[in-house]
């Protein structure tokens, strides 16, 4: 937005990422999980006002005399679809696994069952608004030259925007009110995981003894994720490796191995296959997944350079 609005502005996306990297620092020392409900909420109203001014910058920017020409078909090389197929199956694997934080959550109190179905309704119901009505309207509107970060395609580097001003402003800021919120809510695994070595739990939260480690370790943790994403602009690529690595064996793999090995079904029952061919469905698409997101990741790198102001995506 800065780009567009400033074409010959010195600030790069470094710098950017610098600010935002501040910010994140202040706001990490929130101290539990517990404590970010209310940013939960906010993200939530977010998501939706995000989805909703993006659909209508997309059917805005379809429909105009500007509108871009739409190309709906697909790579010419038998080889590149599948690769892209296994890497668009790793993104979404991505998305759908936002579903593990309300399954994480719903166990740390009794009952979990009921907690945990409101909560993976609630947030499978958000996902399917949000995710397909952007994606959708973002493919209709720009075919497969479609950017993985659709307001890249809004804005494009060659011609005036294809939505009103007012709408991409809101949406650029909401999108980032919206990064800073996962942002809290992703770190706090990684900050449960350091506090449990460091922190003394016969002592208070807010106790010096506490509060001090608590300081040092997440503003370390937030600087080096704020270094890693200034030096490393990928977008989509990183999406699908996260995807691959990450969310295929905690969703698809590791539930059906631990259900097996608690309740130990007879090989001959029906669950018990049932659960194995999806472990070896899904970790063959995990490996095919990882192998087609890290080759994208390489072929990527040659448009990119050390803290480029450009985003791979």
């Amino acid at each position: 937005m800065y780009s567009n609005l400033s074409p010959s502005g010195s600030l790069k996306l470094y710098e950017f990422i610098a600010m935002v990297t501040v910010v994140m620092i202040a706001l990490s020392q929130i101290p539990t999980f517990h404590s970010l409900r209310h940013l939960n909420f906010a993200s939530l109203v977010l998501s939706l006002g995000y989805t909703f001014l993006v659909v209508g910058a997309c059917i805005h920017a379809g429909l105009s005399k500007n509108a871009p020409h739409k190309d709906y078909s697909l790579e010419s090389s038998s080889s590149s679809r599948v690769f892209s197929a296994f890497t668009s199956i790793s993104i979404m694997a991505a998305i759908f696994g936002n579903g593990i934080l309300p399954e994480i959550q719903a166990t740390l109190a009794p009952p979990a069952t009921g907690k945990m179905f409101k909560g993976l309704l609630m947030c499978y119901s958000v996902i399917l608004v949000t995710f397909y009505s952007a994606s959708v309207s973002g493919y209709w509107a720009f075919g497969n030259k479609s950017n993985s970060n659709i307001l890249k395609s809004l804005m494009p580097d060659d011609g005036p925007s294809l939505a009103p001003t007012i709408i991409i402003g809101l949406a650029v800021i909401f999108v980032l009110l919206q990064l800073l919120a996962i942002g809290l809510v992703y770190s706090q695994v990684a900050y449960e995981i350091m506090e449990k070595q460091s922190a003394d739990v016969n002592q208070g939260m807010f106790s010096k003894r506490n509060l001090i480690p608590r300081l040092i370790l997440r503003t370390l943790y937030v600087i080096f994720c704020g270094f890693m994403a200034a030096m490393l602009p990928f977008f989509g690529d990183i999406n699908g490796v996260i995807g691959a690595i990450g969310f295929i064996p905690l969703d698809f793999v590791l539930p059906m191995l631990l259900y097996n090995m608690t309740y130990k079904p007879k090989t001959s029952s029906l669950i018990y296959w049932i659960n194995l061919f999806i472990m070896v469905v899904f970790t063959g698409a995990g490996i095919m997944g990882a192998f087609s997101s890290i080759r994208k990741l390489v072929v990527d790198a040659n448009k990119f350079k050390l803290f480029s102001s450009d985003v791979v995506d």
